[in-house]
């Protein structure tokens, strides 16, 4: 099955021929904890939930954040199938350039168990809202600048007392929506 395999290292993507097994996606991450992103239209993005706390390089794959290496295969509702995207389409929504934001706060979550794709909830004037650690992290990076140091403070606080770090981020997932609403 023809796959993509982008290497966050070496800032290479690969067009390569895969087997899809039960196990072929850990053992391609050596890992058995994966996440699936579905960013690209028919396709599936997997990625090591492990990434982070191993320190592995982070890129965008459009405006999604990917720790370490990406596995993209083709999906037709639940079945796995060649890759329909052209290559090169696929470097051009490929991005490696991470701001000091984004690796500073990845560098503090590196000790987390925070999986930045989990989905939770927050309430906003009595609407139930699904967000996600990463959108977090989206909407602090184009805060101004006092906003992100106080984002970041708050974050190495939390890290240092050993919270609840899936807490700190629902919290500022509350906070992120009242500073919009009150605009």
């Amino acid at each position: 099955m023809k796959a993509y395999s982008i290497d966050s290292t070496t800032q290479e993507v690969k067009e390569i021929d895969i087997e899809m097994q039960a196990n072929t996606v850990y053992s391609f991450f050596n890992s058995i904890l994966t996440d699936e992103l579905n960013t690209i239209d028919k396709h599936t993005i997997h990625t090591d939930s492990n990434a982070i706390s191993q320190n592995k390089v982070p890129f965008f794959i459009g405006g999604q954040l990917i720790i370490g290496n990406a596995l993209i295969v083709g999906k037709n509702g639940l079945f796995d199938v060649d890759a329909s995207i052209p290559k090169d389409d696929l470097e051009s929504l490929v991005n490696y350039d991470i701001t000091p934001f984004y690796k500073n706060v990845l560098n503090l979550l590196k000790d987390s168990d925070i999986n930045l794709y989990r989905v939770f909830e927050v309430t906003q004037e009595q609407e139930d809202i699904k967000l996600n650690t990463e959108w977090v992290l989206y909407v602090f990076n184009m805060a101004d600048d006092r906003t992100k140091e106080y984002f970041i403070a708050e974050l190495e606080k939390a890290v240092d007392a050993k919270k609840d770090i899936a807490i700190y981020m629902q919290n500022m997932a509350i906070l992120a929506l009242n500073a919009t609403a009150n605009q």
